[in-house]
């Protein structure tokens, strides 16, 4: 029987964006950009989801560039990598201020064991999109920031979504993170109709940026409704 992290490892090993992009945006795939991410990818993953039972799944927005835009892990740098999870990457050092809140929900709720045997977290975008400004930096970019840009990924994202679901995930019952990530959210399911309830939750990077001193109460907030 294949273990959920047989399935997940697949899942990530095959991901392409083939697709079109309005200009001015690309897609990272951590997966190509770095030999590295890959084994280290694998590695958690047979950690913490060596086996078939059934998660609920978290849905974030798309890696960011030092989150799993790096590790290929979301809403985990390699120094959460390395300190909570025991996996060093060597090739890059990155700190992302999601993941600080993250893992101080997984350190509230029991431990990286507890909270991976019960939840699996990534995005319908599964790769980091960024986006060029004016002075030809790269930087971040969410899937809705812009409508065309949207539009064209929808088809990736609800297939990535089915593909997903398809791990043994709990479809009852979803998580969203972030406001406007679950407005969008709402509409592929309404397409896709993949998820019978979704309960919206501040996102990390939010509450850690804007909120950081009522941090102890949002934790409170996802670990009540993690309850339900």
């Amino acid at each position: 029987m294949k273990t959920i992290a047989d399935k997940i490892i697949a899942f990530n090993r095959q991901l392409e964006y083939r697709g079109d992009l309005p200009k001015g945006f690309r897609v990272v795939n951590p997966f190509v950009e770095n030999p590295e991410t890959m084994p280290v990818m694998e590695a958690f993953y047979q950690k913490y989801y060596n086996d078939p039972n059934q998660r609920r799944f978290i849905i974030g927005i798309n890696p960011g560039r030092h989150g799993a835009g790096v590790t290929g892990i979301p809403f985990t740098d390699t120094k959460r990598l390395e300190s909570v999870c025991g996996i060093r990457m060597e090739s890059a050092r990155t700190h992302e201020i999601s993941s600080v809140f993250i893992y101080n929900l997984i350190e509230a709720y029991g431990g990286a064991d507890s909270f991976y045997s019960h939840f699996y977290i990534n995005s319908p975008f599964p790769l980091a999109i960024t986006r060029e400004t004016k002075g030809g930096q790269w930087l971040n970019a969410n899937y809705y920031d812009d409508k065309m840009l949207f539009n064209t990924v929808k088809p990736f994202m609800i297939e990535s979504l089915k593909k997903q679901v398809a791990f043994g995930l709990n479809r009852s019952r979803v998580y969203i993170l972030g406001k406007k990530n679950a407005s969008f959210i709402r509409l592929l399911n309404k397409e896709a109709n993949l998820f019978d309830q979704m309960v919206e939750l501040e996102h990390p990077r939010y509450i850690q940026q804007y909120k950081s001193k009522e941090k102890a109460t949002y934790i409170n907030k996802y670990l009540k409704a993690f309850e339900g």
